[in-house]
């Protein structure tokens, strides 16, 4: 699990991209703004991920799974 909560954009797009570095099939990280869910969203998707979003309170949960 990532946490980016608290951080503003770029840094968890960063985050996420030297997370993408290990090849998991899989991440999770949590982000507490709408920007932060449209870039990494952005980002993954042009590295080959698909993302789903889960509001948790004020939180969102993006679940980044490799693409087949």
């Amino acid at each position: 699990m990532i946490d980016a909560r608290g951080y503003s954009c770029p840094e968890p797009v960063l985050m996420i991209q030297a997370a993408m570095k290990t090849n998991e099939n899989c991440y999770e990280m949590m982000v507490d703004n709408r920007v932060s869910v449209e870039n990494v969203t952005r980002f993954a998707n042009h590295s080959g991920y698909m993302v789903s979003c889960e509001q948790k309170g004020n939180d969102f949960l993006l679940t980044i799974t490799k693409s087949e």
